[in-house]
This record gives C-alpha cells, sequence and structure tokens, in this order.
C-alpha cells in the first residue's frame, strides 16, 4: 500500500470513529485505572480529614458551652446541677433566682457532631464541670473517631 493509499485508510478510519462518537475499550480501561488510582491516594487523606474536623467541631461546641456555663454562673453564683443539666442554659430552672439566659443562641441544646447529646457532669475532676463527647461510637473511652472529647 502507498503512502496516499495509507493517509486515505487512515483519514477514513477517523472519520468512522469520529462519526460513532465513542470511546474504545482500551480508553475506558485507562481512565478507569487513572482514576482507581487517584481515589486509592486520596480517599483515605479526604475521610482522615472529616473525622479530625468532627473532634473539633465538638471541642469548638464545648468551648461555647463552657463560655455560657461561666455567664450563668457570674448571674447565679453557680454553675447548673447534673440534673437540670445543659438545659438550663437555654430554660430558666426553677432554682435560679438571678438567670439571665438564655445563655445559648439556640431553641435547644445541640447535638455533638455525630449526633449524641452531650453529657454533663457537676463537679468535673479537675474543673467544676465536665462536658464529655463519647465521639463517633457513643461509648466511654474509644480511639480514633471513636475517642472522647471534653473539657478536662
Amino acid at each position: 500500500m502507498d503512502r496516499p493509499a495509507l493517509r486515505r485508510s487512515l483519514e477514513t478510519y477517523r472519520a468512522r470513529r469520529d462519526r460513532k462518537g465513542g470511546f474504545t475499550l482500551v480508553e475506558l480501561l485507562v481512565v478507569l485505572v487513572i482514576l482507581s488510582l487517584v481515589m486509592g491516594l486520596v480517599g483515605p487523606r479526604v475521610l482522615s480529614y472529616l473525622s479530625s474536623s468532627r473532634s473539633r467541631a465538638a471541642k469548638l461546641q464545648i468551648e461555647s458551652f463552657a463560655g455560657a456555663l461561666d455567664l450563668f454562673f457570674l448571674d447565679n453564683g453557680r454553675y447548673p446541677t447534673s440534673s437540670e443539666g445543659l438545659g438550663a442554659l437555654i430554660k430558666r430552672p426553677p432554682s435560679a433566682d438571678k438567670w439571665g439566659g438564655p445563655y445559648l443562641q439556640q431553641d435547644a441544646v445541640p447535638l455533638d457532631p455525630w449526633g449524641n447529646a452531650y453529657e454533663y457532669r457537676v463537679p468535673g475532676t479537675k474543673a467544676p464541670y465536665v462536658i464529655v463527647s463519647y465521639g463517633a461510637d457513643g461509648k466511654k473511652g474509644g480511639t480514633d473517631d471513636g475517642a472522647d472529647v471534653s473539657n478536662e
């Protein structure tokens, strides 16, 4: 086959392929391999970032509660009891005569980033109170995403 004939044959092949508008199996496999490699490298980093961001969000929320509890203390001369809980920051408890709240802007005590309620205890071991989020597993103790987050 001479060069002009080969060129015409190649042009005919490309024109026919372009008209169909599809991809070859090899092209699809190459794209799938590249996507798999990218996801294999990026996926674990993104997942670890998500778990650490939830822990940081819980820590920030606990610090917000601490500020509100300090305001409650300044008004009432005491922290809410364990039975009053963090709800005393939103709704006036009967025993708080000088309550100047609400001390939180929400209508209800927010849940932790994993959807569980915070635990509030008075007194704490190192502080006058303890606020704890039990992490993703919702149980005391744990590691990684299930680790406890507290103000102590």
